[in-house]
């Protein structure tokens, strides 16, 4: 697989890479067999990007990923995450610097790395200033635990604060057909700073597959059953968007999944989707879509049949922690 570079000097990753938060939680059942499958099969197939948090099943993914690339290590660009806190039921921020570091001594841990390749603030709590966490970041790269720094859903105004104190490789946020709202004036930011945009939910949680059920038929452990724009309110306008994203995808003879991640390929070489899947029938369907380069044509199509702020519905029923 092609590769691209985050950031001015940041890691060579592959043009998609593989998004292993689903593999502990959010999305109906685990399968840590079929999953430790699935990132085996990912490196096989050129697949080098590999994103997990320590959030995710408090901690279980972490493990699963590090259980997984043991032996690979020299393969992978490993990517994590730390800030969203995980106590007794309840969720918080912190974005202290003395628990960044033990935040970061636990997921090396936890993963069986001696080195983070790629660390993200995963949500920034705007009470800490921007600097004396990206200083605390900072910190774990001279002490050679951490290669390069990420952000996270954070505005184009915390991004140039932070890049003002350490080089920032690479912005994880969600964009995809369904989701353009950092085209106004965060993608902008980014470029002009030099920061690659990793883009999350590319396929906008399995919406644009034309394959996702009804949210009340979803598994009742599946967070897409209160998303907004599973709402009853929301679901048949959107329904209707990816029917016509749907039609353009079966004129060019891919799968609406395809399609995609190739229309968020051409938005740049400085953006690296990383669809998430526990499953290899998707993982191949995924991969083949690094392959796809869609014509002018096409890419008119798409931005007619789904222009930006067409979706209804917020990307999650609770934005207080998004883009600050």
């Amino acid at each position: 697989m092609d590769k691209r570079v985050l950031g001015h000097d940041g890691p060579h990753v592959s043009a998609l890479g593989l998004g292993c938060m689903g593999m502990s939680e959010f999305y109906g059942a685990a399968d840590e067999k079929e999953s430790i499958a699935v990132i085996n099969r990912a490196l096989d197939r050129g697949v080098n990007f590999l994103d997990t948090a320590d959030m995710y099943g408090s901690g279980h993914n972490e493990r699963l990923v590090g259980r997984a690339i043991d032996g690979r290590r020299d393969e992978v660009v490993l990517a994590t995450k730390f800030g969203v806190r995980r106590e007794e039921g309840t969720r918080s921020i912190d974005n202290r610097p003395e628990y960044i570091a033990r935040a970061c001594d636990a997921s090396l841990q936890r993963l069986g790395v001696e080195r983070i390749d790629l660390y993200y603030m995963h949500r920034r709590d705007p009470d800490v200033p921007i600097e004396e966490s990206v200083g605390a970041m900072a910190e774990l790269v001279r002490q050679g635990k951490v290669a390069h720094l990420g952000l996270s859903e954070v505005s184009a105004k915390t991004l140039r604060d932070a890049v003002a104190v350490h080089p920032i490789a690479a912005l994880q946020s969600e964009y995809s057909l369904f989701t353009r709202d950092i085209e106004q004036d965060i993608l902008p930011t980014a470029r002009d700073l030099g920061v690659g945009l990793v883009a999350y939910s590319p396929i906008s949680r399995g919406l644009l597959t034309g394959t996702l059920p009804p949210a009340d038929q979803l598994p009742e452990d599946d967070f897409r059953r209160n998303l907004p724009r599973t709402s009853a309110e929301n679901a048949a306008h959107n329904a209707a968007l990816v029917r016509a994203v749907a039609e353009i995808a079966e004129r060019a003879g891919v799968t609406p999944a395809q399609l995609a991640l190739a229309w968020l390929l051409a938005q740049g070489e400085d953006i690296v989707p990383i669809p998430g899947t526990k499953r290899l029938k998707y993982l191949e369907e995924n991969i083949a879509a690094a392959s796809i380069k869609l014509t002018a044509e096409q890419l008119a199509a798409l931005e007619a049949a789904v222009p930006a702020g067409a979706v209804r519905g917020a990307r999650y029923a609770d934005m207080t922690s998004i883009e600050r």
